[in-house]
């Protein structure tokens, strides 16, 4: 399946996948791959490798904002094939190695069948493997407090809320802010485009969700990458105003 990248900044690509978005940063021959979509994805994300110039065994890492199968899907094939890290925050290395799992449930999906698009996104959710078990054997911690050695150079920013560890990714020097589902754009279950949260029933801690959008509006940047829906272009801080209006 050929993958819908897009070149948003110098050295960044964010690609769309069945209903999810990655990131791939490039520098020079190597890559950092945010996320990997579903396990249903798979063919598509290693079509984006190829579009951006790389392939599997040019990826340094791959880094995850959240364990949740639509972002973890493929992260421990590449690790078990090619021996690529996968990293992501110390909190959420459990829930990668899937000794818990966060995610919405289908009790939460049956309650909130009514709401429009629940029904084929639910469907489509479970034909690309959103209830797989697709643990990974050896996920590692990220280390915190400034930029990760890996190309484009992305610092690590906590942002708990949508699961106990949930991380964002800042890329000061080019612009960038990378959301994960702490923010999105659009959702195939919400109504509202633009920046938001989503939908109540796939955060583990909404409360902690809200809060964490103050962690945004401390990072210089004017692009936002979410992990649903298009970029988003404006500074950061107004963006999360606006998701924190819609989200009162």
């Amino acid at each position: 399946m050929r993958a819908d990248v897009r070149q948003v900044a110098d050295g960044t690509y964010l690609v769309h996948g069945s209903q999810t978005n990655w990131v791939i940063l490039t520098e020079g021959d190597a890559l950092t791959l945010i996320d990997t979509g579903y396990p249903g994805d798979r063919e598509s994300l290693l079509d984006s490798l190829a579009r951006v110039g790389g392939t599997p065994e040019a990826v340094t890492a791959v880094l995850i904002t959240h364990a949740h199968n639509d972002h973890l899907g493929s992260a421990e094939y590449l690790r078990a094939r090619y021996g690529t890290p996968v990293l992501c925050h110390a909190a959420e290395v459990p829930h990668a190695r899937r000794e818990f799992l966060h995610q919405v449930n289908v009790r939460d999906v049956l309650r909130n069948v009514w709401r429009p698009g629940v029904l084929p996104w639910s469907l489509h959710a479970l034909r690309s493997g959103g209830k797989a078990h697709i643990p990974v054997a050896e996920p590692q911690a990220l280390a915190l407090g400034g930029p990760l050695d890996l190309p484009g150079r992305p610092v690590p920013v906590p942002t708990p809320g949508h699961t106990l560890g949930h991380c964002a990714f800042h890329l000061p020097d080019r612009g960038v802010v990378i959301s994960g589902d702490a923010l999105v754009t659009a959702h195939p279950t919400s109504r509202l485009h633009g920046p938001h949260l989503l939908p109540d029933m796939f955060h583990h801690e909404r409360a902690a969700a809200l809060a964490s959008l103050d962690r945004f509006t401390e990072l210089d940047g004017d692009l936002l990458l979410p992990g649903h829906g298009e970029a988003h272009r404006g500074p950061v801080a107004e963006t999360v105003g606006h998701a924190r209006e819609r989200a009162l």
